[in-house]
């Protein structure tokens, strides 16, 4: 590619997001280049907007656009039940569903000791304050089935359950339309010990 300053500029710009090596950052140069000024100015705009915008919700800190997030303020969903997840981007998933009608809690990470991140570096404290002024029955902890996620959800239980509130966790096991060939070890494992009358 032309190797103008502000083409330059614009590679190294996109090469910083996740996901994007040297070639998809020369496709979406190319495709800037060659959009019209008002999709460029559009995009431009869009990244301006959301950052000045958003920010996270004084409750669950999910993202909001005010000072809470559109499940916190909604009364159709159910207080009484919190899914704690990691991320704020973990929460589309679980809500495309349509299988879930509480309310969220985003820790902002997950337990990780190799990485240094303990309890003081998430949204914990927040969790067991929300637990200890609110009408909250379950709490489903919805963190990543990783090494770091497990250790996060058996953290949080132990917190939890003397609470006398109920603590459940995200089942795990085969995909639909996946084969038992395929499967590894743990996720069979797992399968099998979350197995269900029929």
């Amino acid at each position: 590619m032309n190797s103008a300053p502000s083409i330059q500029k614009l590679l190294d710009e996109l090469g910083r997001l996740p996901g994007i090596g040297p070639k998809s950052a020369q496709r979406i140069a190319y495709w800037l280049l060659n959009a019209d000024r008002e999709t460029a100015l559009r995009l431009a705009q869009a990244i301006v907007e959301v950052k000045e915008t958003v920010r996270f919700c004084s409750r669950c800190f999910n993202y909001a656009e005010g000072d809470l997030c559109e499940i916190c303020a909604s009364p159709k969903r159910d207080a009484g039940i919190i899914c704690v997840v990691s991320e704020p981007r973990d929460i589309p998933p679980i809500e495309r569903t349509g299988s879930f009608s509480g309310t969220y809690h985003v820790l902002g990470g997950a337990l990780s000791p190799m990485e240094g991140i303990g309890p003081d570096d998430l949204h914990i404290t927040e969790l067991l304050q929300r637990l200890a002024s609110e009408d909250v029955r379950e709490v489903l902890l919805a963190t990543n089935p990783n090494v770091e996620g497990e250790t996060t959800a058996a953290y949080l239980a132990r917190l939890i359950k003397p609470l006398g509130i109920s603590v459940t966790r995200l089942a795990s096991g085969l995909p639909v339309g996946g084969d038992l060939e395929f499967a590894d070890e743990v996720t069979l494992g797992r399968a099998i010990e979350a197995r269900r009358v029929l």
